[in-house]
């Protein structure tokens, strides 16, 4: 969750030393818009209890191409 979607992944793109190196994190290819704090946060938590193929799907429908979508961030 974050409030500034853009300046978060800048943040993560090579400068992050935890998950998002760890694990060569280096696209964004999904995400989602809420209104508020609290759907969002809810919405987060809905997420990681998914398992793999079920996010995989949505990341599917999103963005079939699994381009990264940061340049398109305004």
């Amino acid at each position: 969750m974050a409030d500034n979607l853009k300046r978060r992944i800048r943040y993560h793109k090579g400068r992050y030393k935890g998950f998002t190196a760890r694990y060569n994190v280096t696209q964004l290819v999904y995400y989602e818009l809420h209104p508020d704090r609290k759907s969002a946060s809810k919405r987060e938590r809905q997420l990681k209890n998914l398992v793999r193929r079920k996010k995989e799907a949505l990341v599917n429908k999103f963005n079939p191409n699994w381009k990264d979508l940061y340049d398109n961030l305004d």
